[in-house]
Order: structure tokens, then C-alpha cells, then sequence
């Protein structure tokens, strides 16, 4: 049959429902299959006419064209419905960033993102290019994570690691850095005889390395399905605890893991111990210890509780340190970090935190009905010069 004839006759297919031609399409198609399985019944029967033969050939070609413009028909349409829908859903996307402020944009942009990742659907243009999601497949290219979400992790105060508050962070891929940042042709140069010979054994150059680990943060239907602010605040807190907690069980721990044995300060190689009768003493002859350009800006991180011990030893009944500036006491300032098992003195300009890369992915829990959005991040923490610290130890009684 002539399918530009077919095409005049079923024109009336096209003022019907997407619906309506699947049936008919459904209809046609077991008609042909039925046809189909005649003829090859008919072509083994040596009673059969080869007339019969050759009418049911021609039923077939027939239904076959006929299925044939149906299906284009209904594939154009279905495909002018997707267009439509598709550009309608972008309207409403676009219209729902109108009238708000920047950061009301960014909050917006990252819920939906968060959103599109667990539930695998597409992002809008205006929210990948908020907060700057790399090109690629529909939720962020390879997996990345978005570059503006990525910094705020990185870049943003983190109020659970203390560290924080006297470290470098950074996010640079394949980070090497001098220890010393100037040099000069000669080389006795260097007047800190410890320096010299940390150089001489371990370089002059820092190199951070690549060391994997994964947050995983469980969203219930209730907070994916809830406001902006809310699926926002839940997954920067989860995120933002869990790096922290991370950066922070590595820098102290007192028995670290195999392979992490560099980033803790208390790993019993690396950091000179300096020694006191008592806690004040111990710190207090850390400072002097250090070379004069690491002791100018050198910090003191120790847990509070002996703090308060130093404090009370001070007043001694007399006079009261109670009211007086940590940085007062000390001579140095203070930051409070309860896994600082010993106080740690040093000029922590020479101590890093660098992100070298971060991903996403998701899943969900189905028996327990939880979407679960997993970062994985890569990353490094380094002391640059391990000259420019002490840990103060109090002296052991035989």
C-alpha cells in the first residue's frame, strides 16, 4: 500500500491523544503478528494454495504500513509533548528564582540540585549556573560537585574542628607547595638548625597526597520533600561535620591509622616533645623552644579542662586568672581543641588542609525509606615544616 495514501487517510490520527495511538498502534500490532504466524503456518502447509499465499502476503505488507505511519505519528507527537513539557518545566524553574536576592538564589539552586541528585532527575540551567555545576551528564558532569558547594565546604569556618581556626585550607588538585618560601643563594641561609636538617632529610618541598574517605548523609522523604532551607541547612551541617570530624580524629590522633601516621601531631616521630615540671611550664618552655620566626606567630591549641588545671594552679588562692584572656595567661593565643591530648605549640601558618578533589553520589534505602547523598573527597593535611611546632609534654616522675 502506498504510505503517502496512508498518510492522507490516517491524517485523523494526528487530532488524537498520545493514549489513543498507543492503542491503536497496540491493536495493529497484534493483527500483525497474528498475520505473521498465519503465513508461516500457510508457507509449510503443502496444501495451500500459493494465492492464499500470496493475499496474506499482501495483509501483511498492509498492516505492516499501516503500523509503520501509526508509530510515526506517534512518535513525532510524543516527541512534540516531551519538547513542551520539557520547556514548560523550565519556565517554572526560571520563574521560581524570580523576584529573589542572591542568597535566597543560592539556597534555591542548591535544594534543587540536591533534589535532582537523589531523585535522578535534570537540573535547571539557572541553578547549574549558580552554583557552578561542571558540564557533563544531567546532574554535574562526572560526579562533581558543584564548584560554589564545594568552596563553601572547604573555604567556610567549620565549628566543630578547632583546628580550623588556625589552619590553612585550601582546594587545589596535585597541591605542592616550598616549605620555606624564599631562598637564597647561600645555602647556609637557613639559621635554625633544625629547619636545616628537616630540609636536608625530607626536601624542601611539600607534597599533598590523595587519601579517600566518604560522608554519607541519610534524608528522609520528610526533609527531601520540605523547604529549601530546611533540605539545604540538614545537608551543609551533615557534610560540614562530617569533614570536620575527619580533619580532625587525623590531626590528633594519638594511634593513627596506617598511612595517616603523617597528618597527626601526636604520631611520636615527627614534633619535637619539650618538657615541664607542670602543664604551664611544659607550654611555656615549648615557645621558647621555637625558633624566633615560628615563636612571633606561635599559637597554642589544648584541651580546656587543662586549661582551667593551669588556671587554678596560677591563682593559687591569691590572685585570679579565672577572669583573665586565655592569650593573657598563656603569653600566646589559645585555641580549645579536647583532642589535644597534649598541648600543641607552633606557628600553624605552616600547617595546611588541602581538598584535592570531591564527588557526589546517591542512592536510596528502600526498605527504610531514606535517600542517602554521599560525598567522597580526597584530601590531604600536611605540616609543612614539622620545625615550626612542639607538643608540651609534662616531665614523667620515675
Amino acid at each position: 500500500m502506498n504510505k503517502k495514501y496512508l498518510k492522507m487517510n490516517l491524517q485523523t490520527f494526528s487530532d488524537k491523544t498520545l493514549y489513543e495511538m498507543k492503542q491503536n498502534m497496540a491493536t495493529i500490532g497484534q493483527q500483525l503478528q497474528k498475520v505473521e504466524s498465519e503465513l508461516a503456518q500457510k508457507a509449510v502447509d503443502p496444501s495451500a494454495s500459493m494465492e492464499d499465499i500470496q493475499k496474506m502476503q499482501k495483509s501483511k505488507e498492509d498492516l505492516k504500513a499501516r503500523f509503520d505511519v501509526i508509530k510515526e505519528q506517534h512518535d513525532q507527537l510524543e516527541a512534540e509533548q516531551k519538547a513542551k513539557f520539557s520547556q514548560q518545566q523550565a519556565q517554572k524553574q526560571r520563574a521560581g528564582f524570580d523576584g529573589l536576592n542572591q542568597d535566597e538564589k543560592m539556597v534555591k539552586a542548591k535544594a534543587e540540585f540536591i533534589r535532582a541528585s537523589v531523585q535522578g532527575r535534570p537540573v535547571s540551567d539557572e541553578a547549574k549556573q549558580l552554583i557552578a555545576i561542571p558540564t557533563g551528564n544531567e546532574t554535574g558532569g562526572d560526579k562533581f560537585l558543584p564548584t560554589n558547594m564545594q568552596k563553601e565546604l572547604v573555604h567556610e569556618p567549620f565549628e566543630k574542628n578547632q583546628l580550623r581556626e588556625v589552619a590553612k585550607t585550601t582546594a587545589i588538585k596535585g597541591l605542592e607547595l616550598p616549605k620555606i618560601a624564599y631562598s637564597i643563594d647561600d645555602d647556609d641561609f637557613i639559621d635554625d638548625d633544625q629547619v636545616a636538617k628537616e630540609i636536608k632529610l625530607k626536601g624542601d618541598t611539600a607534597t599533598f597526597g590523595r587519601n579517600k574517605f566518604k560522608v554519607k548523609v541519610k534524608l528522609s522523604d520528610t526533609v527531601v520533600h520540605g523547604s529549601d532551607v530546611e533540605l539545604t541547612t540538614f545537608v551543609d551541617n551533615a557534610l560540614r561535620s562530617g569533614l570536620a570530624g575527619k580533619e580532625k580524629k587525623d590531626a590528633l590522633a594519638e594511634t593513627p591509622k596506617m598511612g595517616l601516621e603523617h597528618m597527626s601531631f601526636f604520631n611520636k616521630t615527627d614534633v619535637k616533645r619539650v618538657q615541664g615540671v607542670d602543664l604551664y611550664e611544659a607550654i611555656t618552655n615549648s615557645i621558647a623552644d621555637l625558633h624566633e620566626k615560628f615563636r612571633d606567630n606561635a599559637e597554642v591549641v589544648m584541651r580546656f579542662v587543662d586549661y582551667m588545671k593551669i588556671v587554678k594552679a596560677l591563682s593559687n588562692g591569691n590572685t585570679s586568672f579565672f577572669d583573665a584572656p586565655p592569650e593573657k595567661v598563656i603569653g600566646k593565643p589559645v585555641t580549645f581543641a579536647d583532642g589535644a591530648i597534649m598541648p600543641i605549640v607552633g606557628d600553624f601558618n605552616y600547617f595546611q588542609i588541602n581538598y584535592d578533589e570531591m564527588t557526589y553520589d546517591s542512592d536510596k534505602d528502600v526498605d527504610k525509606g531514606n535517600y542517602l547523598f554521599v560525598l567522597t573527597a580526597w584530601y590531604d593535611q600536611l605540616r609543612l615544616l614539622d620545625s615550626a611546632f612542639r607538643i608540651a609534654k609534662v616531665t614523667e616522675t620515675p
